[in-house]
């Protein structure tokens, strides 16, 4: 048996990102994004998409959580990767998995898409009684 514990969504603008990326390069790449993050975007042709993607991911994941930033939990605590197939997946550690567990938050489920000019994600905290 399990439920939905929370529901996220984020929508970020393509521009906004590249101009912090241009302003800041890899201070603020690095303090937002994880090294498998980085990795995975910048080998795309259409990069900032791409992190304004993960970006929108993360905003998504904590508005499931229903906690927003609060102290103890950074950017790099949430990490969206990608399966084989594509299908990205969320990762925690950190002050995000204190935070799940706390919750009961047995799995997380996301979704990005992009376009030139904006980045959408929705995240789904589910929850509830192990699976037997």
């Amino acid at each position: 048996m399990s439920g939905i514990i929370g529901i996220g969504t984020d929508i970020a603008e393509c521009l906004r990102i590249a101009r912090m990326i241009e302003r800041h390069g890899d201070l603020f790449i690095n303090r937002v994004y994880t090294p498998a993050e980085i990795r995975y975007c910048q080998a795309r042709k259409q990069s900032t998409q791409h992190y304004t993607g993960r970006w929108a991911a993360k905003e998504a994941v904590l508005k499931a959580f229903g906690t927003g930033w609060r102290r103890g939990i950074s950017w790099r605590d949430i990490e969206i990767r990608n399966e084989p197939g594509g299908r990205p997946v969320v990762a925690l550690r950190g002050g995000a998995q204190e935070v799940v567990e706390k919750l009961g938050i047995r799995r997380m489920w996301i979704t990005i898409s992009h376009c030139h000019t904006h980045a959408t994600a929705f995240a789904v905290a589910e929850g509830g009684a192990e699976e037997v």
